[in-house]
């Protein structure tokens, strides 16, 4: 197949994932590009808020399928397909801390076994969502950091290589420690290099940072942008937790328009990005700790709420992750448009279009 010009012709394409945040945007955009496309849109649903996602996607004209990656039998009703976009996961990275890991392990290991063997059996290409949190946590913390007013920010000197100002790049090492969720997106990322080398199958690996944008259900270990949002938009309350409960803990945001077209390059040029990993982030100039972020979201809001602090900081949390975006940048020609307050914006507006739906579940 000449994956160059998929996006020109009569295809399918299987989002896995397809009714969460980050799957039926991607599911939406795709279909509103490429109006002849074939997209299927499989999930269980497990996440709540996702069901929200099913009017919109038959509204696009898209195939929605109730199924579960772990369930081989749940692709028998999958028509052939011709590319995959691997979004289901349990994305939390406190999964299997203080309770059974078996969700994870079963979501985000087997399960992406299952995908794989789809992908053979149609002899198609597939884009992983992987994440950042495949960097070792004990590695992260050996890291020289600098305390400003507001936030956490890495030092210039560094005695570990894949670092610098910029953030954390693909050369970071990769021994030691990285949560339940970390170990089975990693160990996912070696199963899809395998299938990639014994079966021939076209692949891709992005390694995401967090994404943010409207229809994400934020919770407090996951998607936290839409959760601090949200919180702002209904007046609830928020903790800074853990690294002192000061609010300086640093992450870097992406706007999920940004990776669309960042995915809408590679599948269409699924030859030339075939076999790669990429960090794929908000980067330095969209970092943020909970302090900017608060501000942020107070000023575009107009609510001011409480925010208690918690000292004690949780297992798998991060003082800071920065993306360096430097090899994807460089190979597709892409870099992020859109600003953290852009992105809130976005945010904010869907919440309220939609509020009265949303605040059972956000508020």
């Amino acid at each position: 197949m000449n994956y160059c010009v998929l996006m020109k012709m009569n295809k399918t394409i299987l989002i896995t994932g397809g009714a969460g945040f980050i799957g039926s945007n991607l599911a939406i955009k795709l279909k509103e590009k490429y109006p002849s496309m074939r997209i299927i849109a499989m999930d269980n649903l497990k996440r709540r808020g996702s069901e929200l996602n099913i009017p919109r996607l038959k509204h696009a004209g898209i195939n929605f399928v109730h199924g579960d990656i772990r369930n081989k039998e749940d692709f028998e009703e999958i028509e052939k397909f011709d590319l995959m976009i691997e979004c289901s996961a349990e994305p939390s990275a406190m999964a299997g801390f203080n309770c059974s890991p078996s969700y994870a392990l079963n979501t985000n290991l087997v399960g992406t076994l299952n995908c794989l063997e789809e992908v053979r059996k149609n002899n198609a290409g597939i884009v992983f969502l992987s994440t950042s949190r495949v960097y070792p946590i004990n590695k992260m913390e050996e890291l020289n950091f600098i305390e400003e007013e507001t936030r956490y920010s890495l030092k210039k000197e560094q005695l570990i290589p894949g670092v610098s100002e910029k953030g954390i790049s693909e050369k970071f090492p990769l021994e030691g420690w990285r949560s339940i969720y970390g170990a089975t997106k990693f160990c996912s990322e070696v199963m899809i290099q395998e299938y990639i080398s014994s079966f021939g199958i076209k692949g891709i690996i992005n390694r995401c940072g967090v994404v943010a944008g409207p229809w994400q259900m934020g919770k407090t270990d996951q998607g936290l942008p839409g959760l601090w949002v949200a919180k702002h938009f209904f007046n609830g309350e928020l903790s800074y937790i853990g690294f002192g409960g000061e609010g300086k803990q640093v992450r870097d945001i992406l706007h999920i328009d940004d990776l669309f077209e960042l995915i809408d390059i590679q599948i269409n040029n699924l030859d030339k990005f075939n076999g790669g990993i990429y960090n794929v982030g908000g980067g330095l100039k969209n970092s943020t700790s909970l302090l900017e972020l608060t501000k942020i979201c107070e000023n575009i809001t107009g609510n001011k709420i409480e925010i208690n602090s918690v000292i004690e900081t949780r297992p798998a949390d991060l003082k800071l992750f920065i993306t360096d975006n430097s090899k994807i940048e460089n190979l597709a020609n892409w870099s992020p448009k859109r600003d953290i307050t852009t992105t809130i914006k976005d945010i904010v507006n869907w919440m309220d279009e939609n509020k009265i739906q949303l605040k059972i579940i956000l508020s």
